[in-house]
């Protein structure tokens, strides 16, 4: 099963973009990846807003425990 890592999003996002802007898709098909497009861009704000609660939750324990870093890693899975 393959892992995704919250540093693979921009590259999804951006082929996103590129493939919206192929001037060569239209009608259905530009439709079609439109959808696709906003369902990408619903999953990527569920997945930084989750990113964004961990890394707020490290701060918030950092701090808690008298440490100046925050676990990064745990925003990689």
């Amino acid at each position: 099963m393959t892992r995704n890592k919250l540093s693979d999003l921009n590259d999804h996002l951006f082929m996103a973009l590129e493939r919206l802007g192929d001037e060569d898709l239209k009608g259905e098909d530009l439709d079609q990846e439109i959808e696709r497009s906003n369902a990408l861009t619903t999953v990527a704000g569920k997945i930084i807003d989750n990113g964004r609660l961990i890394l707020d939750a490290q701060k918030t324990a950092a701090e808690y425990n008298g440490r100046r870093n925050v676990n990064l890693e745990l925003l990689n899975g």
